[in-house]
């Protein structure tokens, strides 16, 4: 079934009935305050509309009080079916309702530069036709939220003391929630309705719904009254009640806010700044705007319209979204117990670098400083302190030197690779030797088979194999060490350190050796080795017996040879392609071994034992267009693709406008299921591999790369890229139906001799590109 469409020409996605499988959500807000916003308007912030006379209320986004639904491929059987719609924008909700001839708007977001959040309600009264003797409405408005107090774990858990800590107070038309938690800080929460004076309030969670009451019918909508309750104590909260009548064609309009501040005169400043309509709208206009500027950098538009719609808006946004909150809060996870993950947030800059570089550059640096003088790494660090916590994994270290070297190709920002950022210890050193550090930390600590040791995990947080020997391996930490090594021999071309281009293009080749020595299997990559020098992925085990992340990354990385790379990637699309995208392994562990760990924790098909990966699918699409094969790169783009689920969401489930971490494989009964979306890596590597691969356009030390590897079928795209302050017009023309190679470019009616262009040292100018394909 079909919820919602692609509104392109506002950027916005349109939900069109509020009974989605799953909710729906958009991120309001952009650094500092992040709100979650789900279709039907949670978490809790919930508008309550009461019909005086007949004592009827409903909600104004249909839950909490679930109003019979009128669907819009229906007739309407009586006045009482609810009519909805929700627009999730860039950064901003707009959900609309019409129920009982009272038509309602909500704006929701975070105005740019604010740590509150704006919901702009407007009530029309519009007469259902045919409707006799009605010409006004007397009507009330309930407003709610209910407040954290203060500590989001103690919140939840540590109820003898949480319950006894909350106050509030009301002063001109403001509920401030008060804090003793933490004195010196002043911490106030705040909500307030600017431009209409409540007729009551309560702020205590009891007296708004009543002994036993339930959102969808709290005692203070059903009664039509409020106690102006001043909470002390239990379960503090903001509602606000207003009396008003509406006439034929009237509408009316209230404004709230809610924030959060450490100064107590702030709630007042903040009420009246936005107290008119106009304010609000040119708020929301400055952040429509924004977004828009954040996007121009790379748009296409291509013979797939999905394609489009997801590159130019939805995937770019999903990248920005998840730079900014990394794995922190979501409908997924808490916000609670880990900060920003030292392996996720390298690999977050990667479909973001292209928008904000200098947001990536601070990235790094914050990064690089939770790196250890051997050059391993903290797993996680805090935004806030900037101090890192838990360790002992075999890969984090090694994602520096993916990241650092997109940036550099992206900016030609070469002497940042001189900027000097401490290691956790005090001691000092540039960017380029904590990547070189990072290296040298996995090549001298190997194992058995002289690859590197993969302590806690690897990518595959699940692979658990080490146990006191301290012996198990990874093979992906081996082939991410190649890929790094030729990156850092590259790097020391540019600076001018020979010794060290000869040394990394030594340790390259010497790592790729023991790869294909002791991991080659016969038909793809081994995953790993165990404690007792066992391999995982290999055609030896009844189970696990082939992985996609060495296979994708053999290619990916160079490691593999041309007729290994066509091997271990037929072996992909033998083993693990299904109709909904490539699965992480197969078979699926069917009992707990204790020596694998976590990964056999899960029932087949989910999470790392089986389920479809959308995070390391486009390592695959990257290999295919490596090898030149585009159909099957644009095949395996197409499955995970959210807006190729639009049509069967019954099925896929989740958000059609975002990538979800995980596909249920097919060993599962929920085969085809999307789950825990947004804030995924997903987000970054889909971006890289459609933009940079297989529309080929990717950014390099020494300019602008064009090598697409596309379907036959295409006749050509468009793109438009603003690389290094200059806008390129990039036409690519395919007149022989070919997949991979370019037979000439032409930069502003220049014959070029290969197919990189040069940046523009000057900046700031436009350029007109013809790539013929052939």
């Amino acid at each position: 079934m079909k919820y919602g469409y692609f509104d392109n020409e506002n950027r916005e996605y349109v939900i069109q009935r509020p009974d989605t499988p799953l909710p729906w959500i958009n991120y309001l807000g952009s650094e500092n305050y992040c709100a979650l916003m789900s279709n039907m308007d949670r978490g809790g912030r919930y508008l309550y509309l009461r019909d005086n006379k007949t004592k009827d209320f409903w909600s104004a986004s249909w839950q909490p009080v679930l109003k019979k639904l009128k669907i819009k491929d229906q007739k309407a059987k009586s006045n009482s079916d609810y009519e909805y719609e929700c627009r999730h924008g860039l950064g901003y909700t707009i959900i609309s309702s019409e129920y009982s001839g009272i038509r309602t708007k909500t704006t929701y977001f975070v105005p740019l530069g604010e740590n509150l959040e704006i919901w702009m309600l407007e009530v029309k009264f519009e007469p259902k036709k045919g409707a006799l003797g009605v010409k006004s409405r007397d009507l009330s408005l309930f407003s709610f939220v209910e407040f954290c107090l203060w500590d989001a774990l103690n919140d939840m858990t540590d109820y003898q003391y949480n319950l006894n800590i909350g106050e509030t107070k009301v002063e001109e038309n403001i509920i401030y929630h008060l804090s003793r938690y933490r004195v010196e800080q002043n911490l106030v929460g705040y909500f307030a309705c600017t431009n209409v004076t409540a007729k009551g309030f309560d702020t205590q969670r009891k007296d708004f719904m009543g002994n036993y009451g339930n959102w969808s019918a709290p005692r203070a909508v059903v009664e039509g009254k409020m106690n102006n309750s001043l909470a002390v104590g239990w379960s503090p909260v903001g509602s606000q009640m207003f009396n008003f009548n509406l006439k034929s064609g009237e509408t009316k309009t209230f404004i709230f806010v809610l924030g959060f501040t450490e100064n107590i005169k702030e709630p007042l400043t903040k009420a009246e700044k936005f107290e008119d309509p106009n304010v609000i709208e040119k708020e929301l206009e400055k952040l429509k705007n924004y977004w828009g500027g954040n996007l121009n950098n790379y748009s296409v538009q291509s013979e797939d319209p999905e394609l489009d719609l997801m590159v130019n808006t939805w995937n770019q946004y999903q990248c920005r979204t998840t730079f900014n909150w990394s794995r922190s809060a979501s409908y997924y996870e808490s916000g609670i117990g880990r900060g920003m993950g030292f392996r996720d947030s390298n690999q977050d800059t990667l479909g973001f670098v292209h928008m904000i570089p200098e947001k990536v550059k601070e990235r790094i640096i914050d990064l690089a400083a939770n790196q250890f003088e051997d050059g391993s790494a903290y797993h996680q660090y805090s935004p806030l302190t900037k101090k890192g916590n838990g360790s002992g994994y075999g890969d984090d270290h090694l994602w520096l030197t993916v990241s650092i070297p997109a940036y550099v190709k992206e900016t030609g920002d070469i002497r940042f690779l001189e900027t000097e950022v401490p290691f956790v210890g005090g001691e000092k050193g540039t960017i380029y030797e904590h990547m070189a550090r990072a290296i040298n930390f996995s090549i001298t600590h190997l194992g058995p088979h002289g690859l590197p040791k993969i302590y806690f995990a690897d990518w595959n947080d699940c692979l658990n194999l080490t146990q006191e020997k301290e012996k198990a391996e990874s093979v992906m930490i081996p082939q991410m060490v190649v890929y790094g090594a030729r990156e850092m021999a590259k790097m020391a071309e540019l600076i001018g350190k020979k010794e060290d281009i000869k040394k990394y293009n030594q340790i390259a080749t010497e790592m790729t050796k023991k790869v294909n020595k002791v991991a080659w299997d016969g038909n793809w990559y081994i995953r790993a080795f165990d404690e007792d020098e066992e391999p995982l992925g290999s055609s030896k085990n009844k189970e696990g017996q082939i992985y996609l992340e060495t296979q994708a990354w053999g290619v990916l990385s160079g490691a593999a040879e041309k007729d290994q790379a066509i091997k271990c990637m037929d072996s992909v699309r033998k083993h693990l392609w299904t109709q909904h995208g490539i699965m992480l392994m197969t078979p699926p562990y069917s009992k707990f071994i204790p020596k694998y760990g976590s990964i056999c924790v899960y029932p087949p098909g989910l999470k790392e034992n089986g389920a479809i990966f959308c995070h390391p699918n486009p390592w695959a699409m990257i290999a295919e267009c490596i090898m030149g094969r585009g159909d099957l790169a644009y095949e395996y783009y197409k499955a995970v693709q959210p807006a190729a689920h639009n049509e069967t969401a019954d099925l896929y489930k989740t958000e059609p406008y975002v990538y979800c971490q995980m596909i249920a494989g097919k060993h599962h009964k929920d085969f085809g299921e999307g789950k825990n979306s947004w804030l995924t890596g997903s987000a970054s590597w889909n971006f890289v591999a459609v933009s940079q691969w297989i529309l080929g356009i990717r950014p390099d030390y020494e300019g602008l790369l064009v090598d697409p590897c596309i379907p036959k079928a295409w006749k050509g795209f468009q793109v438009k890229r603003i690389f290094r302050g200059s806008t390129y017009y990039i036409t690519v023309r395919n007149p022989e139906g070919v997949s991979k190679g370019v037979k000439s470019v032409t930069l502003d009616n220049k014959r070029l001799t290969s197919n990189l262009i040069p940046p523009d040292k000057t900046g700031g100018k436009e350029h007109h590109t013809e790539v013929i394909m052939g």
